[in-house]
């Protein structure tokens, strides 16, 4: 799987100091040479940050895949704690009940906040209710809701009892849910009556009706009353959620759960594939979660922090849930689109709460460059801010750079984050006060991950080539297999590389990244995202990169396709910003300028939307899929199925993509 070494062809020379606005950094540079020196002493530092009822007696324990065993990792074995005590009980004991846990904002304008100690009644009255419906340690809830303040109660309490929680994003389709239902075998599915999306109030429960259908195992459907719409009911499986846990006891008694014990699954998307459950457990993700949350955000009391995530991406149960409540501080959640009632809702949100770390996805960046231009609306007030960061997709250079003056004043820093729903947590993201930042590099691996980019034989490329990103040494906040598939979870993600190294075993990302010569890594994209052209392997990373760059282009996607001469031809699709026409001559230029002649794209396109994944990232193989059925009805051949998109986030970008394709004329420039 080990992709093949070329050069990376994109060059970056900006360079931002560390700012000297973080005096009292809560990590500095020593950080990493103590993990260095005992990564495993490091990481029981990082636990120690935590509540436990009963102490570890091992620190770490691992079973590599070696030939065909399936690897195993254990952290902090036989300890003992609760995940939801060490979120809100704690605070509230240590006195911070007063403080505000959540600002919640409707997208309707309705708002309330919410403090620890609020929060722990609300979250105990959930708990007792799921108990009182049979609901065990072990068992699985689904949770499908928007992001709301009860959305994350739920999902405490089932942490609270030992229960394991799937959270589904609440526009998935019914089919999405219904998979999540049955491949968890779920006893119960937390749903809504209805969401507010863009300024609508649309029906779920229908949905989820459809999606619940039949499951031997669902014994019950909680429906939350959001938007007060009639909807159909099963007597006996569905109850209303202020029937039964508004009306439950406030006061709930934690008991503690093994450190392996399992906390969540969390299911992969993408058009083709069966979706895979990740599960990951109590004492190894929660100190990670805690612990990066805490470094590379420089977490303080005092602060309000905004992660934009939808809760059911995994960014959100790590930087909107368990992160930031484990480390006691105030955050924003809000239930809407960025742009209802209008573009400039974050801008208001921002400025009324006081926040002070922003967080959010390249992709949502790249579209406020389209809505606003060369800078943002004036009459928002965002000094408040003190920390922006990126998570998704690899940022473009120009994207980093129009984020860090227009929301940071050309003085914050930009905590670009690379990382996966199998790691757990940020594994490569740079520390505030102490990282020099470089436009369009998530920097170095942050202490206690062992990151690195090797070739096909698993030894590191030099410095200016590519290769496979790769984690070559076991960490805490790991997925510790696919639920139900632990075959699946070794050849998805370890076989490649088995065998490698102190461990018995590489961990494949499934990126393509470069490294530079100061050692930080650069995303090139998803390994079969890379395009061939006559045997140049180029990067789509890249590409859209240099795109982005033109004044012309919001947003960019780049995919490899059929060509009888070159082998693949590039074709890119692209979004206009609405400040000029686009000329695909004009980008053809600027790629070959950027990358060099041979990055061309032979065919661009000029689309209303690119189709995109929960995190924000570009389905190319949608993209090439696409391209290729309109060849195919062209031709007259029949045309191959695109796959599974109920798990995008915008699926009618597919059909307006292809009803461009179908009126396009498709000449090279």
């Amino acid at each position: 799987m080990g992709v093949s070494v070329t050069e990376a062809r994109l060059q970056e020379t900006r360079v931002y100091e560390p700012s000297n606005e973080f005096p009292h950094a809560n990590v500095t540079g020593e950080a990493y040479a103590r993990a260095a020196a005992d990564p495993v002493v490091f990481w029981e530092d990082a636990a120690r940050r935590l509540d436990w009822s009963e102490p570890w007696h091992t620190a770490h324990e691992w079973e590599p895949p070696i030939g065909d065993a399936v690897p195993a990792a254990r952290w902090f074995v036989g300890g003992r704690l609760n995940v939801a005590a060490n979120c809100i009980d704690r605070h509230v004991d240590a006195g911070h009940g007063d403080r505000v846990a959540l600002h919640f904002e409707g997208e309707p304008g309705d708002r309330v906040s919410v403090t620890y100690s609020d929060l722990q009644q609300r979250v105990s009255r959930a708990a007792n209710a799921l108990v009182a419906l049979g609901i065990e340690p072990g068992d699985r809830v689904v949770i499908y809701l928007p992001v709301l303040v009860e959305t994350i109660v739920i999902t405490l309490a089932c942490a609270r009892i030992g229960a394991v929680h799937s959270l589904v994003f609440g526009g998935f389709s019914a089919e999405a849910v219904r998979f999540r239902l049955e491949d968890t075998g779920a006893k119960l599915l937390v749903t809504s009556d209805g969401q507010y999306r863009r300024g609508v109030a649309t029906v779920v429960k229908t949905t989820a009706d459809v999606a619940a259908a039949g499951l031997p195992d669902l014994e019950h459907v909680l429906v939350l009353r959001r938007t007060g719409q009639d909807v159909p009911w099963t007597d006996g499986r569905d109850l209303w959620w202020h029937d039964v846990v508004d009306t439950a006891p406030s006061a709930h008694e934690a008991q503690a759960f093994d450190a392996e014990h399992p906390l969540f699954i969390i299911y992969t998307s993408g058009t083709t594939g069966k979706p895979k459950g990740l599960v990951h457990t109590s004492g190894g993700y929660l100190t990670q979660a805690s612990w990066a949350h805490w470094a590379h955000f420089d977490a303080k009391p005092d602060d309000v922090h905004w992660c934009t995530a939808d809760l059911a991406w995994v960014t959100a149960h790590t930087y909107e849930i368990y992160g930031p409540l484990s480390n006691g501080l105030t955050q924003v959640i809000y239930e809407g689109t960025p742009d209802s009632p209008h573009r400039e809702r974050h801008l208001e949100i921002i400025e009324r709460y006081g926040v002070t770390v922003y967080y959010t996805a390249p992709t949502l960046i790249r579209t406020f460059m389209t809505w606003f231009g060369a800078e943002l609306p004036s009459g928002h007030d965002l000094s408040t801010l003190r920390l922006l960061g990126t998570v998704g997709e690899a940022i473009n250079p120009e994207a980093w750079m129009w984020f860090r003056q227009n929301f940071g004043g050309d003085e914050l820093p930009v905590i670009d984050t690379w990382w996966q729903s199998e790691t757990g947590a940020a594994m490569i993201a740079p520390l505030p006060g102490v990282t020099r930042l470089k436009p369009g590099s998530a920097s170095v691996p942050l202490p206690g991950i062992d990151a690195a980019v090797v070739d096909a034989d698993g030894i590191e490329v030099a410095p200016g080539r590519s290769g496979t990103l790769v984690i070559r040494r076991p960490w805490p906040g790991m997925a510790r297999t696919v639920w139900g598939d632990p075959v699946r979870y070794r050849d998805a993600y370890w076989s490649a590389f088995s065998g490698h190294g102190r461990f018995g075993g590489f961990y494949v990302a499934g990126d393509g990244a470069t490294r530079d010569a100061d050692g930080y890594i650069w995303i090139l994209g998803r390994l079969d995202d890379v395009v061939n052209v006559s045997g140049h392997r180029l990067s789509t990373i890249e590409i859209e990169s240099a795109l982005v760059a033109h004044d012309t282009v919001g947003e960019a996607g780049s995919a490899g396709v059929s060509d009888p001469v070159t082998g693949q031809a590039v074709v890119a699709f692209v979004t206009p910003s609405g400040r000029a026409d686009v000329n695909p001559a004009d980008l053809r230029a600027q790629v070959a300028q950027s990358i060099g002649p041979v990055a061309k794209p032979q065919h661009i396109v000029v689309v209303p939307d690119l189709p995109k994944t929960r995190s924000g990232k570009i389905m190319r193989r949608l993209l090439a899929q696409l391209w290729e059925a309109e060849q195919d009805r062209r031709a007259g051949r029949e045309t191959q199925p695109l796959g599974d998109t109920t798990s995008l986030q915008n699926p009618w970008a597919v059909d307006e993509i292809a009803d461009v394709l179908a009126a396009a004329e498709l000449r090279t420039s």
